[in-house]
């Protein structure tokens, strides 16, 4: 089965599936003939006198400036050129990759007028893995992400950069190892590539697949505190939650309840004096919970976006082109700004369970350890999880509630959703960090509770993780475990259903 480019509906599974391999995605006769379809409207309008904004005028502040048809052509390839002014380093390879899956998939719905040969050179460079080189800074999120785009589409025209393998070698290069020529653009092509919301969506894409995991991980460290602290199961009955339903927080309430279920260790303190928890474990649905309303919101949002039409101006019959803001990041920015705090929240939290499990406190020894004095112990991780806290807290700054004109005031409101896009991915990759330290904390928690046993599912992450990270028992260098359980949550390895 084969997923139809302008025609089905992407959802962040299908995007990672194509990017990936694992889903052939082809273009149709049916896509095609609305490619082609709505090129001849193009050519019609090029070849009149009216003026029609990116089809016969200038972009941007030169709107007002009409264009022969002979520089028509010259025109859309000054427009790749001029834009492609993004600095920094290069954006990941998967990045690129999904920028122009999600483009291709905009174009074939057919209001865009580009020529269906340019599509299908860009559909070769994703099946062959002929991937553009994009800096990561220089897109203000309005207008599209014109820059990144301009660098994604440059050697559709033959400049720009490919990646060969981990290095970079000229485009013109590549395209000769394919036996490829460059392409000249026509009227409308240059403007339908790098008008589009697609380097926003690609990092929402990417940072949707992680954040799933990352939410189901954090539940999983939390119930193994949980158990490495002996505290309660009872904050996670259906009966409180029912009566204050939302979705993301009935569903980590149910899944703490799985996480404990038939735990020896939980029953054993069943009748135990202490009356209730710390926030940090009491109110995990809460918290969790939100932050699961959050990426659900996001998903939505996204999903709507990769089947949507973000170029400009969208084509509608031989004499109508309508000129308006589809381009614009809003709709994804603000949701990234919201995602990036739930993200952060994650990490809050884990840090103050890492503190909780430290303190020696209901049968635990301070900082971990039977050494205390002589052994640190496990004192000084939760500095880097502290920081590392701090750090998320600075990222969660909404770019979207910031705009500086641009183009000479014609752009005078932009989205910064690029930047969102960016923090919210960084945000996630210091998410892997804190819950890795968490996980290091419960399993040595757990260590003090034998014989008593566990769930099934805390069972086998505990053995996933003391596969890798011995018990402390004398003071080691402990970066070398805390790597090796960072690449355990990187590699997705634990259990968390």
């Amino acid at each position: 089965m084969s997923f139809k480019y302008g025609i089905d509906n992407l959802t962040v599974n299908k995007v990672l599936a194509i990017s990936k391999g694992e889903l052939n995605a082809v273009i149709t006769d049916k896509a095609k003939e609305q490619v082609i379809a709505c090129r001849k409207k193009v050519e019609t309008m090029a070849a009149g006198n009216k003026a029609v904004y990116g089809i016969n005028t200038g972009f941007g502040p030169l709107c007002d400036v009409q264009i022969t048809s002979e520089e028509t052509n010259k025109l859309q390839e000054n427009l790749l050129i001029t834009h492609a002014v993004g600095v920094g380093t290069p954006i990941d390879k998967e990045l690129s990759k999904i920028m122009m899956i999600c483009k291709v998939h905009a174009l074939c719905r057919g209001y865009s007028g580009v020529r269906l040969e340019l599509i299908e050179r860009m559909l070769y460079f994703i099946e062959n893995d002929l991937l553009p080189v994009v800096p990561k800074q220089g897109s203000v999120g309005a207008s599209g992400d014109l820059a990144p785009l301009s660098h994604l589409f440059l050697p559709l025209i033959g400049e720009g950069e490919f990646w060969i393998g981990d290095n970079i070698e000229q485009a013109k290069i590549g395209l000769d190892k394919h036996q490829l020529a460059p392409l000249a653009l026509q009227a409308k092509e240059g403007l339908g590539l790098i008008n589009g919301t697609q380097f926003i969506l690609a990092h929402a894409i990417i940072g949707l697949n992680k954040m799933a995991y990352l939410l189901d991980l954090a539940d999983v460290a939390g119930a193994m505190s949980i158990e490495g602290y002996q505290g309660s199961s009872s904050p996670f009955r259906d009966e409180l939650h029912k009566i204050r339903p939302f979705k993301g927080t009935i569903e980590v309430a149910e899944r703490m309840f799985m996480l404990l279920y038939k735990s020896q260790n939980v029953d054993s303190h069943e009748n135990c004096e202490r009356v209730q928890d710390p926030y940090s474990m009491r109110c995990i649905p809460q918290v969790h919970g939100a932050s699961r309303n959050a990426y659900y919101h996001l998903k939505e949002l996204a999903e709507i976006e990769m089947n949507s039409v973000t170029d400009n101006p969208i084509i509608l019959s031989d004499t109508e082109a309508i000129s308006g803001g589809n381009f614009h990041g809003q709709p994804l920015a603000m949701a990234l700004d919201y995602a990036s705090i739930a993200a952060s929240e994650l990490g809050n939290i884990s840090d103050r369970r890492c503190y909780l499990l430290i303190e020696g406190k209901f049968g635990l020894p301070r900082l971990l350890t039977t050494g205390g004095g002589l052994n640190s112990g496990f004192m000084i991780p939760q500095y880097t999880t502290a920081a590392l806290v701090t750090e998320n807290k600075s990222l969660c700054f909404p770019p979207s509630a910031d705009s500086i004109p641009t183009s000479l005031g014609q752009e005078d409101h932009v989205s910064m959703g690029s930047i969102s896009g960016r923090k919210f991915n960084q945000i996630l990759g210091n998410i892997d960090k804190i819950l890795a330290i968490e996980l290091m904390y419960a399993a040595q928690a757990l260590e003090f509770r034998r014989p008593n046993t566990f769930s099934d599912i805390i069972e086998e992450n505990f053995k996933i993780i003391r596969e890798r990270v011995p018990k402390l028992e004398d003071d080691r260098i402990l970066k070398d475990d805390i790597n090796a359980v960072i690449q355990l949550v990187k590699n997705q390895a634990f259990n968390l259903k």
